[in-house]
């Protein structure tokens, strides 16, 4: 059980008050027990792990808070519904959870560096824990100390033959890039994932990777489970991304760096560039120009010494948005949101929110590790529809559900194009708002890459007296998001399942509730 200290073994969310704790070891035992604080309304938990060098089959048994235990998704788990219900005003002071796309590449990172990288400000979600995970299984050395993670990174080149499949779960952020960062290796990797990541197209990172030699072995469409074999030595390519995606960016950039020589990606529409930046940070030899044209061209020198690191992970904006749109809906609401990440390619959706007349303050605005953070102030507003430019729909597209709901209580309509991308994630997210936005009385229309609502500012009629309840398809966000809705509208909105919210969010429900949110889980679980 080497390397496995204080790692969490299969899936562990957490109450926002406690930590990850060090596995104590009975002798004579197939039982690893973890540590826990007293907490009130405590709950066990049981799970079977998967059969590996590093994680045997083993039981986990651990206390957590019985509002988050609910939201523990494991493969094939029973779901649990949700319920939301008007609210009177929101208030309070909250920190969001460490970004989700930083965590992941901050575990990468750090476990291909040369040297320690600590960390502060980590996202415990499923998704980067899974990402931790593989990178562990590939020889890096990861534990928890306190509030913070330490990696002894293996070097660049380094990483060796996982001994199993690497299981992502839902993590397409970590499945894909860790693809390209493995995958240009002499040595196979096999990666899987949960039923909705399975579903999901790998072809956009499999095609540049077979370009540069990677033997690829795949289910039909490219979908998982994926096998790679790098070449003996792969070959530098440059490769213009065919759509606006920085996990392929990333993944290309990430084969380059074992492989000799310049690797170049040319990215037609700017997308967010935590990779460039954080590779920098970490020592490599990257350039970034952009043309008149707004055109970028990266190229990476293959091959060079990264360098452990100290990072702090800001706030996640995909995270922030939930209590932030409920704040500007619920009237009354006074709500401040410290410590989020400002990147200009992430802040897609406060200022779209600005422009439909949103009060959001951005305060104490600061340089950290070389990202823009700042802490917001956001009270309640009147939201008027506006058309939202296309070009804005790809670093923001996993904002849309939650814009959705925002447009149902603004006044007149609300027009969003470019969408093609939500087809694609962890659910046709397109239909799946649309549906779910109709299911609760919201006049909308849904075009192939687009999607109208006409809202409702007083919230008369929306929600669901019913209690029908939205079909989420494994999705984490459109859970998130109507559980949102049903703050404001005239009836309750209830969500089929909120087990998956924990892949991104586990503090979730313990952090809304602590706002006044009125969200309950249901006392029974669905088959």
């Amino acid at each position: 059980m080497a390397q496995i200290n204080n790692m969490a073994q299969g899936i562990q969310t957490l109450n926002p008050n406690s930590n990850f704790h060090k596995p104590q070891v009975p002798k004579s035992s197939s039982f690893l027990v973890f540590g826990s604080k007293k907490l009130k309304n405590s709950a066990n938990s049981m799970l079977v792990l998967k059969k590996d060098s590093i994680f045997m089959q083993k039981f986990c048994s651990f206390r957590i808070s019985a509002s988050v235990a609910t939201a523990c998704m494991l493969h094939g788990a029973s779901s649990r519904p949700a319920t939301a219900r008007k609210s009177s005003g929101l208030s309070g002071t909250v920190r969001i959870p460490g970004d989700k796309s930083i965590s992941h590449r901050s575990f990468m990172f750090g476990g291909l560096a040369s040297g320690e990288t600590r960390i502060t400000g980590l996202l415990e979600g499923e998704d980067v824990i899974n990402t931790g995970k593989a990178m562990q299984a590939m020889g890096a050395r990861i534990r928890k100390e306190g509030d913070t993670w330490i990696i002894d990174g293996v070097g660049n080149g380094g990483l060796l033959a996982p001994e199993a499949p690497l299981d992502f779960g839902n993590a397409a952020t970590g499945c894909r890039l860790t693809m390209g960062l493995v995958g240009v290796y002499d040595f196979d990797s096999t990666f899987i994932g949960d039923a909705s990541l399975t579903k999901r197209p790998m072809g956009r990172v499999l095609n540049p990777l077979r370009e540069m030699g990677v033997q690829v072995k795949s289910e039909d469409g490219d979908r998982l489970p994926v096998t790679l074999r790098g070449p003996k030595t792969p070959t530098p390519i440059t490769y213009r991304v065919p759509m606006a995606s920085a996990q392929v960016k990333s993944a290309v950039l990430l084969a380059g760096l074992n492989t000799p020589g310049i690797t170049t990606v040319i990215e037609p529409i700017m997308t967010c560039d935590h990779t460039e930046k954080m590779l920098q940070g970490f020592g490599a030899n990257l350039t970034v120009e952009t043309d008149a044209d707004g055109v970028r061209t990266i190229r990476l020198e293959g091959r060079g010494k990264l360098t452990g690191q100290v990072i702090d992970v800001p706030g996640d904006p995909s995270s922030t948005a939930f209590p932030l749109v409920a704040a500007l809906l619920v009237p009354g609401s006074d709500v401040t949101i410290l410590n989020v990440l400002m990147n200009p390619t992430r802040t897609g959706l406060i200022l779209t929110l600005q422009e439909m007349g949103a009060d959001i303050e951005v305060i104490n605005l600061r340089l950290a590790g070389g990202e823009d953070v700042a802490d917001l102030r956001v009270r309640s507003s009147t939201l008027k529809g506006v058309t939202v430019p296309e070009d804005r729909a790809p670093p923001m597209i996993d904002e849309y559900p939650i814009l959705a709901v925002a447009a149902a209580f603004a006044e007149g309509a609300t027009v969003m194009n470019g969408l093609e991308e939500l087809r694609v994630k962890e659910s046709d997210r397109l239909s799946a708002v649309a549906n779910g936005l109709k299911l609760n009385g919201v006049d909308c229309d849904e075009g192939e890459t687009s999607l109208v609502v006409r809202g409702r500012p007083d919230g008369k009629g929306l929600g669901n007296a019913s209690g029908a309840a939205v079909a989420t398809h494994l999705d984490h966000r459109i859970a998130m998001s109507f559980l949102v809705m049903g703050l404001v509208s005239e009836n309750p909105v209830t969500v089929d399942d909120a087990t998956m919210i924990a892949t991104s969010f586990p503090e979730f429900m313990d952090l809304m509730a602590g706002l006044g949110a009125k969200i309950e889980l249901s006392d029974t679980k669905a088959a």
